[in-house]
Order: C-alpha cells, then structure tokens, then sequence
C-alpha cells in the first residue's frame, strides 16, 4: 500500500494575475486559466480592446475577469497593477509573467536607451510583478504559484536579440533564485520556454501552425498558443506542487537542433537579424 501524498497548503488557485493576456500567448493562458475555474486579472500595454476580448472569453467560462493597463516602461510605478487587481479579486494565488518585447537590431548598432527598454519590460518588470505578487501570497498564507513566460532564448542566442535574450536568460536565473527563496511559503517559480508560436509577437496571428511548414523543427510546424497555456495551466494546479525552479521548453524540438542543424546551413545569413 503506497503511503499518502504530504499535504501542503496550495489548494487549487482561485485567482489569477497575467500581464500580457490582451493577446497571443498571455491571452491563452488567461483563457485556459478561467477554464479551470480561476477568476483572472488581465493586463495590457496598448491594446485595451484585446484585453476586453480576453476579458469576455474569460467571462463566458463562469468566472470573473478584472481589466488593467500596465506600462512596464514606468517602473516601479506600473507594478502597482498587481496590488490593484488583487484587491479587486480578492487576492492572487497566481501571477504570470507574460508581457514581453524584443529586438531585432545587432548588439554594436543598438543606443543604451533600446538595450534598457528590453530589459526593463522582460526583466526588471518581471521582477517587480513577482515581488508584489509574493508578498500578498506570503501574507495570505495558501502559498501560490508564480510562472514566468521566457523563451527558448532563456537557454539559445540569436543573432539581433542580445537585450531578449539577456533579459530572458536572467528571468530563468530569477526563477531559481526565487523559488529558493520562496519555497518555504510553498509558492514554487517556474518557467516556460516558448518556441515559435502562431501569436501577433511572430507576424501569425490567426495563423493555424498545423499549416505552415517549419523543415527544421522536429515536430515541423510552429506551436499553437493554446500548446503553451496547457503548460501553465498544469504548473498552476495542485499536481504540479512539487516542481520548482524549472524550465519547461514548448519549442517542438527545436532547440535539439543545433549541432544537426548547423550541418545543412550552406551560406552565413543567418549572420543578419
């Protein structure tokens, strides 16, 4: 007879922070989150009609949904956001990271002002978001989740991507650092590593990815949005209670690919951005 599970004190989550969630990626996860019962705090930068369209998804499944704009260019201040939604929800037993930006500019071409745009949106935002959302799970005592969104890039360069990857890279070192930290609250930190996705960031929006043919991909297509939020969805659940301090890459094999790609590249574009 096997011994019983040790209990912990994160029940299934009831509410939700995801900054990003007006479309793409942050959007399905919102979605997928409210489809397991979770009442969800949506965030955009420009597009408040995108984060209204998530916001009635999230409304059709019987939960409730919460709207904020958050500009993670005016930091510390935006990062208030996470405190306003969770008094509106009631509390947040989950926060993910999701609002991001990026480049496609060489390192030596690029002024301080981009480099430090990059990382204060995909990093340092990152971090303020978590703080807060941390201390309000400590305080209420149920331990929490928090789920960073980084990329494949969190672990592979790219040519033209120097602040991204940077940013993406010290977000999974930031994972670590907090769910060591966090642990004995038992809120656990994780990552995703997202591949290509169909989603507006990648030019495809409403783009169905079993369509498009991706040779150097193994599972040759790119990633549906939904692919992504399935994994976040788990992370956020009790049965994920013991992970921490992990990387799950949804990239349909692609970052297995280098020394097998590298081998059938027959000219040096992939030098330019």
């Amino acid at each position: 007879m096997s011994a019983p599970l040790p209990q912990d004190r994160t029940g299934a989550p009831q509410r939700a922070v995801v900054t990003g969630s007006d479309s793409g990626i942050g959007k399905a996860v919102a979605v997928a989150l409210a489809g397991g019962g979770v009442d969800v705090g949506i965030t955009y930068h420009r597009d408040a009609d995108g984060a209204e369209r998530t916001a009635r998804e999230v409304r059709e499944r019987g939960v409730r949904a919460a709207v904020r704009q958050l500009d993670l260019t005016d930091l510390p201040t935006a990062a208030a956001v996470v405190d306003e939604l969770a008094a509106e929800l009631g509390g947040v037993d989950v926060l993910v990271n999701c609002a991001g930006t990026g480049t496609a500019q060489k390192a030596t071409e690029m002024d301080f002002d981009t480099w430090r745009g990059v990382l204060s949106v995909d990093l340092d935002g990152a971090f303020l978001c978590s703080q807060r959302a941390a201390k309000h799970m400590i305080e209420a005592g149920r331990g929490g989740r928090i789920i960073n969104i980084t990329s494949v890039h969190e672990h592979q360069p790219r040519v033209g991507a120097a602040p991204y990857c940077a940013a993406k890279a010290g977000l999974g070192a930031l994972t670590k650092v907090l769910a060591l930290e966090l642990a004995e609250h038992a809120i656990t930190v994780n990552s995703v590593a997202p591949g290509e996705i169909s989603t507006p960031m990648t030019g495809q929006e409403d783009v169905d990815p079993r369509t498009e043919q991706r040779p150097g991909v193994p599972l040759g297509r790119p990633g549906h949005a939904s692919e992504v939020a399935a994994v976040v969805a788990f992370l956020a659940t009790p049965a994920a209670g013991y992970v921490t301090g992990a990387s799950f890459v949804v990239d349909g094999g692609m970052t297995l690919m280098g020394p097998q790609a590298s081998q059938l590249l027959t000219d040096r574009g992939w030098l330019e951005p």
